[in-house]
């Protein structure tokens, strides 16, 4: 049997297991019978997401005053607070952590809620509202609009650029880490390892060039204001029900073929991303703090989808060839400050598999990290 491959046997165990599986304290639950490692349940998966580690409750000792979270309804938003309002508890803190969103989907505020965040519920695009947020010493900031902006590249410049404005007016003085993209660099070589923070930035598409100036605005008001400022490049954040690895695996399985023109890329573990986001608070600085959060290889597309394959017990197809460039960053500096991600690519790629095949539910969110042209 080929390395990685899961038995029929081993399907059933895991699907038989989501319904009555309880939630699970190791960090990674190992499967008895080949001794790989799977996620069984979503309340396994949301208590591992949320659990913090030593240097987030370190970091987090540290910190002073309250945090808002802007944006936590979003596909990162609501693992992120429930991870930092644990750590907050664990070390010891009474700072509060309020979650700001719209919340339009209903009982999407239950689970923040319950993890001990306040619920602020706000529509950003609203002048009165942003006036009525709550004062908070830290601010992090996921908002942003990418998928459906072609077309609509108004609404996304508004989005992205517009609104960061007001916000780093909202919170002059306060500390500011914002969540930015991998997209503000050109598409590089594949051989060369990705752009480190120096790399000249060099969007496309609108989306990107929007993403560049949402970068620009809050470095401008980091230095009017004096407010901290952290800018955090991400590319791209993966969990078992959305990502780089979930669009694959789902087009292996289901017999479509793969297009690997954009022949490489890099994918994140969420739990550390949203820990080096949460960290990046005490790195806030004026100018700001850049860095690029992903993890450490230039992963080739055509071999995860063939350790899919393996995994599914069929054979991947696919479509185009690779070019010679494709979207990447270099994590270097966020892998010296923070470490390396706890969960490596070939864990992600098992516990991915596993979900797949278990048919457990998924965010329905492709990423399209295949798309060349910026036209999202």
């Amino acid at each position: 049997m080929a390395v990685g491959q899961v038995t029929s046997s081993t399907r059933r165990t895991a699907r038989a297991a989501t319904a009555a599986s309880p939630v699970r304290n190791p960090e990674l639950v190992p499967d008895g019978e080949r001794g790989r490692y799977i996620v069984r349940t979503v309340e396994e998966l949301e208590e591992w997401l949320s659990r913090p580690r030593p240097p987030l409750v370190d970091d987090l000792h540290r910190l002073d005053g309250d945090i808002v979270v802007l944006g936590a309804a979003g596909k990162m938003g609501p693992s992120l607070v429930r991870l930092v309002s644990r750590a907050l508890r664990e070390a010891g803190s009474d700072a509060r952590v309020i979650a700001v969103s719209r919340f339009s989907q209903p009982g999407s505020a239950d689970p923040i809620r319950a993890a001990g965040a306040e619920i602020h519920r706000a529509d950003l695009n609203d002048d009165d509202a942003i006036a009525a947020l709550p004062d908070a010493r830290n601010v992090i900031f996921l908002v942003g609009a990418k998928f459906g902006t072609a077309g609509d590249e108004a609404a996304t410049w508004a989005t992205n650029t517009y609104l960061p404005g007001r916000i780093a007016q909202r919170y002059a003085g306060s500390r500011i880490v914002a969540l930015s993209t991998g997209n503000v660099y050109p598409l590089t070589p594949t051989g060369g390892g990705g752009p480190s923070e120096e790399h000249p930035v060099d969007p496309v598409g609108e989306y990107a060039m929007s993403c560049l100036g949402r970068e620009r605005i809050f470095t401008h008001f980091a230095g009017v204001h004096a407010s901290p400022t952290a800018l955090i490049r991400l590319n791209y954040a993966v969990e078992p029900r959305y990502g780089v690895l979930v669009d694959i695996a789902s087009q292996v399985r289901a017999g479509q073929p793969v297009d690997v023109t954009t022949g490489y890329v890099n994918v994140v573990w969420q739990r550390y991303a949203n820990e080096v986001i949460v960290r990046s608070l005490l790195h806030a600085d004026v100018p700001p703090f850049v860095l690029n959060l992903t993890g450490p290889e230039t992963a080739s597309v055509r071999d995860i989808a063939h350790r899919f394959a393996r995994s599914f017990d069929t054979v991947a197809e696919f479509t185009g060839a690779e070019a010679p460039t494709a979207l990447l960053s270099n994590g270097r500096r966020c892998h010296g400050i923070f470490g390396y991600p706890d969960v490596p690519l070939d864990q992600l790629i098992d516990i991915t598999a596993n979900w797949i095949d278990a048919d457990l539910p998924l965010l329905g969110k492709p990423t399209k990290f295949d798309v060349r042209d910026g036209q999202f």
